[in-house]
Parts: structure tokens; sequence; C-alpha cells
């Protein structure tokens, strides 16, 4: 078993060899690459330090079964054929083609099968936002079909990348020193703010990354549900949380909301409003769950629930769900 990262000096591709050696992924070897600014560097992994390979059109993908990328949406379109020419599957973490037909869009909690179709040889990570909402909404659509989602997220620096995170922590900085503050990863300065656009505008006002939202949904879940969504970046480091109202074709009873979670795979029911527990990003970095808390009926729907959470981005809505599909692919084989 051979095994590549395109993308490893990023955040994502950091959080992918953390991931892979955590879990003691069945790799005999693991290739590192990236652009001519990251390649040379070199990584520990298992002991042994690797060195980063500058990412060309070569045959350099030859034997290589799984490569997890997360360079963004154009280097993974320009490199899909290079990468897959020789038999490799691509796990992409990119949006570059989650909507194609052709290309599965998976998690494994809600859709785990569907990665065994892949005729392009190209498997779609959902984007981070959708990952964590579907892990909850399976165990939900078991009891009930969704038919309306309302969310608001509360994003992280993290989901903006490395440089972004390091941006916020300098940010504070400077503040604290009475310094003019630095703003390039943002349209604003996002220390003590709350920025309510996450990513680029559409024409129908709303964000490419709430469309994400919108449409990922229903394919992971293979679903007609609407769902309309407002995408905040806030000033947590890393871990994103939402607030997630959802209408069903029958009213559910909290009790057996919060049972379908508990038992629910990648979830972690954090739930006793008496003692204030719930999710937050303070503690959700670095876990591999979703976890859920503040779940209560809707008071605006007969039918509706309502419910907070909160995951870590880089991780389950990263890196952790490309390596749980490369699992069941070779689980699968």
């Amino acid at each position: 078993m051979k095994a590549a990262i395109v993308g490893a000096s990023g955040a994502v591709g950091q959080e992918f060899l953390r991931v892979l050696e955590e879990r003691n992924f069945p790799a005999d070897e693991l290739l590192l690459f990236g652009s001519a600014r990251s390649a040379g560097t070199r990584y520990p992994f298992r002991g042994k330090e690797l060195e980063v390979k500058l990412l060309q059109h070569n045959d350099d993908f030859k034997g290589v079964d799984i490569a997890f990328t997360s360079a963004g949406a154009g280097t993974s379109r320009e490199f899909a054929e290079t990468i897959t020419r020789y038999g490799a599957i691509m796990i992409d973490n990119s949006s570059a083609f989650r909507m194609d037909p052709d290309v599965p869009l998976v998690v494994p909690e809600c859709n785990a099968a569907d990665a065994l179709d892949a005729p392009r040889r190209i498997i779609a990570n959902p984007n981070c936002t959708t990952i964590m909402m579907v892990v909850v909404l399976k165990p939900i659509e078991a009891l009930s079909h969704i038919t309306r989602i309302h969310v608001a997220s509360y994003q992280s620096a993290s989901g903006a990348g490395a440089q972004a995170m390091a941006e916020l922590q300098q940010q504070y900085r400077d503040l604290a020193a009475d310094r003019p503050v630095k703003v390039e990863k943002f349209a604003y300065q996002l220390a003590y703010n709350v920025i309510p656009q996450v990513d680029v505008f559409v024409d129908n006002g709303y964000t490419k990354e709430e469309m994400k939202m919108f449409n990922e949904t229903r394919k992971i879940l293979h679903s007609d549900v609407k769902c309309s969504a407002t995408c905040v970046r806030i000033s947590s480091l890393r871990s994103h949380s939402e607030a997630v109202w959802i209408e069903t074709e029958r009213p559910l009873e909290v009790a057996e909301v919060q049972a379908a979670l508990a038992a629910a795979q990648g979830v972690t029911l954090q739930d006793d409003p008496a003692s204030q527990t719930y999710p937050m990003p303070l503690f959700t970095g670095g876990k591999d769950d979703v976890y859920v808390g503040r779940v209560r009926k809707d008071l605006s729907c007969e039918n509706g629930i309502t419910l907070w959470l909160s995951s870590d981005q880089i991780r389950k809505g990263a890196a952790l769900n490309a390596v749980q599909i490369a699992e069941y692919l070779i689980q699968h084989k």
C-alpha cells in the first residue's frame, strides 16, 4: 500500500500526517507533494523524516494506491489526470469535483458505500460545515424524513488555513501592544469581530459556502431536503460550530432525538443544560467526533427540532473524513 498527500505543508496536509499516524493507517510508503515554496521541506512521520516533493506532471504517482489532495480546487483540477492516471484513487478535499455526477461525495457515517462507485477514480470530501451537519442529521433522518433545514454556522479561522490562524493570533498580539493590525486573509479584522461572510457572494445573495451546504447535503443524504444557511466567520482559532433548525415529516420528541444521537457513529451527545454542559470550540479542537447539545423543540414549528453542534474543522471537517473514506475502501476491496 502506497499513499500520498498533496498539499502536505498546509493546515489540512499537516493534519493528514497526524491522523494517518494516530490511526496506524496501513500504508507501507507515504509520499508528500507540494508547491515550489514547500518542496524540500521535511516532516516527521513514524520515526522518519519525509521530504516534500514538487508536484509535477510526471510519473511520480505510479504505484500510488490512494492520494489525499488538499491544495485547492485549481490544483485538483489541473493534476487530477496526473494523479489518477496509473490507478490511484484521489480523495479530494477541494470543491473542484463535489457536484460532479460521476464523483461520489462521501461522509462515511452517512453514505460510505457511495465511495465504491467512482468511475473517475476521484472521491470528493465535502465542505467542512456540511460534513459536521450531515453526521448529526443522518440519525435524525432515520427517525423521520427531514424536509427543511435552517442553519447558522460559526466558523473559526482554521477554515481559511494555517496562514489565517496565524493572522488571527498576530492580530490579538498587535492589538494588545497597540500596534496597527494587518488584514490579509479576511475582508476585515477578525480579532474581536464576527464577519457574516465565508467565501464569495453569488447572484442570489448567498455565499458559495452557504450554497455548498444546500447542494452537498442533498447529494450526501440522497434527499430533497432544502437548506438555508448563513455562514459567519468568528474569532475562535479552531473548530466550527453550528446552530441548526430541522423540520421533519412527523413531530419528534426531544428524548428520541437525543437517544438517536447518543447511539450514532461519530457523534457525542453533550447535552445537560442544568450543569451548563454543551459543546464549544474550546473543547472540541483535536477531537474526532461531532459534539451535539442544546437539543430542544423548535417553538416556531410543530415538527421542528433545534440543536447546537461543534466539531474540529481541520480534523473531522477535512483530514479525518478523507482518511475514513480510505479506510472504508481498504476494508471493501
